[in-house]
């Protein structure tokens, strides 16, 4: 994890819990330069402050259904350049379909039960801040199922393993460990999934963030979401 001071907006309409996380990110050198308990009073913040990043909880105020992640897309269409990390109980694949819909870069989806360790949501505030990818593999499980997927059905059961594992941010070198195979060979299923889905080098490119565009944001846009009460 980089030493870099974030600017964060959080966005929590539990008071208990948005006081807690002020003060863990602040113990752990990010900056939450505003907090937020509606949906209005996020897309305030972040255009006043314009974070490094803004943390979001998918239901909030009035009706506590989608007020959260709708601002997160409207976030992502105005200031792009501020990432957003999703940080909820609740998995809506079709909204997060939407929200990577422009583009996986600076997007994240965590499920609050399941981060163990604030160093870890901490991690994916920086890699989310810079431009990386950090999704819970719940979240990329769900986005996963059903629906007719052009290229992916292509891939084998390996590259799917890999492209899952990518989804999640993890780096060749990851990916290798967690599987229990070399470097190369994940290099070169990397390379095969580039293939399949058409993705040709370009110095600009980041192939793997639009390879996992291509796999999640096709599929979970067709499950039209799931969310718990």
């Amino acid at each position: 994890m980089t030493d870099r001071r974030l600017r964060v907006v959080l966005a929590e309409d539990s008071v208990v819990l948005r006081d807690g996380m002020v003060e863990l990110l602040g113990a752990r050198g990010c900056e939450v330069v505003a907090t937020a308990g509606t949906a209005p009073e996020l897309l305030a913040a972040v255009a006043g402050h314009r974070p490094d990043v803004a943390v979001v909880d998918i239901r909030m105020p009035p009706t506590h259904r989608d007020e959260g992640i709708r601002a997160a897309v409207e976030i992502r269409a105005r200031t792009p350049e501020v990432g957003i990390l999703v940080f909820s109980q609740h998995v809506e694949t079709a909204w997060a379909a939407r929200l990577l819909a422009d583009g996986a870069t600076g997007v994240g989806y965590l499920l609050k039960e399941r981060v163990a360790r604030t160093s870890e949501f901490v991690d994916a505030l920086h890699r989310v801040a810079d431009g990386g990818v950090a999704l819970d593999p719940e979240v990329v499980t769900l986005m996963m199922r059903g629906g007719r997927r052009t290229g992916v059905d292509t891939l084998t059961s390996r590259e799917r393993e890999v492209l899952e594992l990518m989804a999640q941010g993890h780096s060749n070198r990851s990916v290798a460990a967690l599987l229990g195979v070399s470097d190369r060979a994940v290099e070169k299923h990397v390379a095969a999934v580039f293939g399949k889905f058409g993705l040709r080098a370009a110095p600009s490119d980041n192939r793997r963030v639009k390879a996992v565009l291509a796999y999640l944001a096709e599929s979970g846009g067709r499950d039209g979401g799931r969310g718990g009460g």
